[in-house]
């Protein structure tokens, strides 16, 4: 409170909505952004950055949500003083030089980590511009080590940062997002919501979105936690109120509950028809279908929904159709067609959505690939990992068969047998050369076949740039037809080189686009219309 006083906080209060990891988070959004106004991202000073600590970040990133780190589990680091309840500054002069070392080394860390995803951070106090820092505050939430720091700083950045965001009307009709749909013994299906402007009151016409439309309904109850306790898990019952201002929790009861969609908007209507429109228009604008090319993805909630298309589009991964529901054999149906023309694309994207029976049935029989987490970042990296193994096999199958660009040179001092095979040690200066291939000198003269390769005691079938290997040559003799210091290239049939300069040109390499290039002056030397 002196602190607060000290630094002349006027807020009337703050509103905290615990979110355990990002599945909860995501349901905080309004009209495309974040519902809250400041997140603190809270993270075991221990452990480091987790999967889920990095989903987090991205949604924050992609709501351009402000944000500061809690570095929560300070009291387990090995050899550190307890002091309850107290500062960070009195905290840090209280501790030995080998516990601040420590310390110090975590901190560094999640700097460290923090700048590979696009943010400066640094400890609260040893920052003077907040506009360009994230924030960090050591804490331990157990001790209530560093928590008055947090606070301060929150409510701090909040009064000069966000005033004017944080002003609102309270005697508009209520606005509020759904955090979770959830049955309540005695009351049925109820709605956690967050109201985040204007005023919700009991028998209040509320209009929500849901998975097959839009509805509206009355409400029936408003039901308020206790103080301090958590509307989502409370420890004692409810309090029932006649209404709720914003900014603040409320838990709803009210008929037809069952339908709502968490992520959705609920708003108090004065006007039903024209609200209905209003919101699905908002959620219209998240779910995406169309005829085009792409992947299909299927979520639980709207929340999951507009972060997993927001991350997509961010990578630039093409979306067909983006929906909520199960994942069903229309979803399959729809991958199929994709798959005539874009294998790539050909696959459905499951957050927390269950794939029914059939779907699954003829995803196996059409090897529709799908990708199931709870976690974006789990599923987005997953999908890169077999996009990289699919283009890499199709490209292999692509030059099956087809001899591909190739220039070595004989090696000084490496010959180890002169004929019959002739066995020299080569250079591989550019493409590549594999076993079965017959040689060309830049004269158009041609040399001979590779019989074998070989790197030291382990046989190859082929060897690309920069190898340097033991060749066997059939045809020729050394210091005869070939000699040490000579450039010798794979000679391409006229159908290959067709195929590679004409089809599959783009697939391959710089150095092999350059001895491909290289091998056709050679070739046009004694037909200059050779490969047209």
């Amino acid at each position: 409170g002196k602190d607060f006083d000290k630094w002349g906080i006027k807020l009337p209060g703050l509103l905290f909505i615990d979110t355990p990891g990002h599945k909860a988070f995501t349901n905080l959004r309004s009209r495309g952004g974040s519902l809250s106004d400041l997140a603190v991202l809270i993270v075991d000073i221990n452990e480091g950055l987790q999967p889920q600590t990095l989903e987090s970040i991205n949604i924050l990133k992609n709501y351009k949500t402000p944000f500061v780190m809690a570095l929560n589990k300070i009291d387990r680091i090995n050899g550190f003083k307890i002091i309850p309840k107290s500062s960070f500054n009195q905290i840090i002069s209280q501790q030995n030089e080998n516990v601040k070392s420590m310390l110090d080394q975590k901190v560094w860390d999640f700097q460290a980590k923090m700048y590979e995803q696009g943010f400066d951070c640094d400890i609260y106090n040893k920052i003077s511009d907040y506009t360009k820092k994230i924030s960090m505050v050591p804490i331990s939430a157990k001790t209530g080590m560093g928590v008055s720091d947090l606070l301060l700083l929150i409510a701090g950045l909040s009064q000069k940062f966000l005033k004017n965001k944080l002003e609102i009307d309270e005697n508009d009709p209520g606005k509020a997002t759904i955090l979770e749909v959830k049955e309540e013994k005695g009351l049925g299906m109820t709605l956690d919501v967050i109201v985040y402007d204007g005023v919700i009151k009991r028998k209040d016409n509320i209009v929500f979105g849901g998975k097959d439309g839009i509805y509206s309904t009355n409400v029936r109850a408003l039901l308020k936690p206790k103080p301090l306790d958590e509307i989502r898990d409370p420890r004692k019952k409810f309090d029932s109120v006649d209404s709720q201002y914003a900014a603040a929790g409320i838990k709803i009861s009210a008929p037809d509950l069952e339908k709502a969609l968490a992520g959705s908007p609920l708003y108090v209507a004065t006007d039903v028809e024209k609200t209905k429109k209003e919101i699905s228009k908002e959620i219209k604008s998240i779910k995406i279908e169309n005829n085009s090319s792409g992947v299909i993805i299927k979520t639980d909630t709207l929340g999951s929904l507009e972060a997993i298309v927001m991350e997509l589009k961010e990578l630039g991964i093409d979306i067909r159709r983006a929906d909520i529901g199960d994942v069903t054999k229309q979803d399959m149906i729809e991958a199929k067609s994709v798959k005539i023309d874009d294998k790539v694309s050909a696959v459905v994207f499951a957050f927390n959505s269950r794939i029914l029976p059939d779907a699954k049935e003829v995803a196996a029989k059409e090897e529709i690939k799908i990708f199931e987490s709870d976690i974006i970042y789990k599923l987005i990296e997953d999908y890169e990992l077999w996009k990289k193994e699919l283009l890499e096999k199709q490209k292999k199958q692509k030059f099956e068969g087809i001899t591909r660009p190739g220039k070595i040179e004989l090696m000084h001092h490496h010959v180890f047998r002169v004929t019959k095979p002739a066995i020299v040690g080569v250079r591989v200066l550019r493409g590549r050369i594999k076993t079965d291939v017959s040689l060309i000198k830049d004269d158009g003269k041609n040399i001979g076949n590779v019989k074998t390769l070989k790197d030291k005691n382990d046989f190859l079938k082929e060897a690309l740039q920069g190898k340097e290997i033991a060749c066997a040559i059939d045809g020729p003799t050394v210091g005869r037809q070939i000699k040490e210091g000579d450039i010798l290239y794979v000679n391409i049939p006229l159908p290959d080189y067709k195929k590679l300069k004409f089809e599959i040109y783009n697939e391959l390499t710089e150095d092999e686009k350059e001895v491909l290039e290289e091998f056709i002056v050679i070739k046009r030397k004694e037909d200059s219309l050779w490969g047209i």
